[in-house]
């Protein structure tokens, strides 16, 4: 694959340095010399209404941000990764989450053989098991129904089941709950297996290679808690019979066949993906399986509807009017030109309330690299730290660093128009309240507050200066008429895109995650020295240091 361009070297780039260092942001005059700016820097994406016109640009800036996309090549590579092109470099592997979401008439090529085919038959094997597991005809080895199901993975496997159960609890049927476990902490599983009954509870372990490190000790752990609570309920009273609770009451997301037999899960009952999905990209694949349980598969064909309605938008709509494109190229802007270094993410809607914690592996893993595609070091900055929290319990922690302090933070406020629970205090409309506050914070970070209106109000001069808000501190509000399966899944793709958009311009391969590595690999190697003498003499003084303290304070 060709070297990736140098952004620096782009004549678009040297037009946004310019622009950069004339910009004297002023958002109360642009909306004040121009009635139409709200509606001219709005855009449309499926059923999301994105209004950029808050952001610290101007038309030129925009300009300059869709020449930039040009010259390194948007289109193009976007393109490359949408007809399976092996554009993860590192791994020679194709990108082709966005097949996950194709009808299944669409072809999609790798290696000369359309995937798509596959693709529907394990999302009907996964359909298929989520209408039995819902009905009541899968059992278990007591003969009760399935009350609880407990999603073991982590990352990818993790991160996007548990934000988008979250997002859409309010249309799982009561009688059917589920837990997520991740940390190999052992008291992530103690606590969420505390209260259930073994014979209702039924284990997803998602890991592709069976192999993962946290997700399998998690796995041994619940089928230990499983197997003693049976034997003590007289459901399971040797080998044979504890073999049958196992098939019961686990089921895999893997590859890893033989592997998922050891463990004493059918390999019927194991759903797999593809070397082409990304963990962080493959929520709307099998690993969606505890989430296709928990909200239908009607509901989970809608989600995935939504996700590919953004898809055609980001293949389809000219850059200047393509969200993602847009919103990825905004993140340059303030990263590359205006020095910030986070981004935001505050949403009004307590349902979302996982939702940045999903983005932080997204953009982070994707983004998070100092050499470009092809070896060379970056040219430029690159990623963003992602954070947030809902709204309005962010402006009771953190929004007075994102009002009054010294830097630059973008950040983006989505809202919903319906909401899930359209509740009353007396005869306040308390969703109304909760948008309110949505427009008031984003008006306060624009417009901010001058010293002669602060004055106006009768304020002491020496409390003056506490209490001027600078205003011109950029936002991105995002609304969609209610937080649907359609409308969650528009999101997740939309910050894919923007993710995507944002590594062509860096020139990196935003597809693979070496940085995860080493970590795990020295974890391994440490172990041992926690309670071997020989292998701690290996260790550096550090470390050594920091176990000799753990093994004189551990209580057992």
């Amino acid at each position: 694959m060709a070297s990736p361009a140098d952004p620096r070297a782009t004549a678009a780039w040297g037009r946004l340095d310019d622009l950069a260092a004339r910009l004297s942001p002023d958002l109360r005059g642009w909306f004040d010399a121009d009635p139409e700016r709200a509606a001219r820097f709005s855009r449309t994406a499926a059923e999301l209404h994105v209004d950029l016109s808050r952001n610290l640009i101007t038309d030129d800036v925009l300009a300059a941000l869709v020449q930039l996309a040009e010259e390194v090549g948007l289109t193009e590579r976007r393109d490359a990764m949408f007809a399976g092109e092996a554009i993860n470099v590192t791994e020679r592997r194709s990108v082709l989450h966005t097949a996950l979401r194709q009808p299944a008439d669409a072809v999609v090529e790798v290696d000369g053989r359309n995937v798509v085919p596959d693709v529907h038959e394990v999302l009907q094997r996964v359909y298929d098991f989520a209408e039995r597991v819902r009905s009541g005809a899968w059992r278990g080895i007591d003969d009760r129904p399935i009350a609880t199901v407990v999603n073991i993975g982590i990352g990818g496997s993790d991160l996007g089941p548990v934000m988008a159960y979250e997002a859409l609890r309010d249309i799982v049927p009561d009688g059917l709950e589920c837990r997520f476990v991740s940390n190999i902490d052992p008291t992530d599983v103690a606590q969420k297996l505390e209260g259930l009954d073994p014979g209702t509870t039924l284990f997803v372990v998602s890991s592709k290679t069976f192999g993962t490190l946290e997700t399998l000790t998690n796995a041994r752990l619940a089928r230990t808690w499983l197997l003693d609570g049976l034997r003590a309920a007289g459901s399971v009273s040797d080998d044979e019979t504890a073999r049958t609770a196992v098939q019961r009451h686990f089921v895999a997301v893997s590859t890893a066949l033989d592997k998922v037999e050891d463990f004493g899960i059918d390999p019927a009952n194991a759903f797999g993906f593809w070397d082409w999905v990304g963990g962080r990209y493959s929520v709307d694949s099998a690993i969606g399986t505890s989430l296709a349980v928990a909200i239908g598969p009607e509901s989970f064909a809608d989600f995935l509807a939504g996700v590919h309605a953004i898809d055609q938008h980001f293949r389809e709509a000219p850059i200047e009017q393509n969200v993602p494109a847009l919103l990825g190229l905004l993140n340059v802007w303030y990263t590359n030109f205006l020095g910030a270094q986070t981004h935001a993410v505050l949403p009004y809607a307590q349902s979302l309330h996982r939702f940045p914690a999903y983005l932080q592996q997204l953009t982070m893993e994707s983004n998070g690299k100092s050499v470009r595609w092809d070896g060379t070091p970056v040219t430029t900055d690159t990623g963003e730290v992602f954070w947030g929290e809902p709204g309005t319990n962010g402006q009771h922690a953190f929004y007075q660093l994102i009002h009054q302090g010294t830097r630059l933070i973008p950040a983006d406020f989505i809202a919903f128009a319906t909401p899930a629970h359209p509740l009353k205090d007396g005869d306040t409309d308390v969703h109304e309240l909760l948008l309110a506050n949505f427009l008031a914070q984003t008006k306060a970070l624009a417009f901010g507050k001058t010293a002669e209106e602060v004055r106006a109000e009768g304020t002491d001069e020496d409390v003056v200066p506490a209490r001027v808000f600078s205003g011109n501190r950029p936002t991105t509000s995002i609304m969609a008429p209610a937080l649907t399966p359609a409308v969650l899944g528009q999101l997740i793709a939309l910050y894919e895109h923007i993710t995507f958009t944002q590594g062509v311009v860096w020139g990196i391969d935003s597809f693979d995650q070496w940085g995860v590595e080493l970590g795990k690999q020295l974890a391994l190697q440490i172990n041992p020295a926690i309670t071997d003498d020989a292998a701690l003499a290996e260790q550096d003084q550090a470390t050594r240091a920091l176990i000799h303290y753990y093994r004189e304070h551990r209580s057992r």
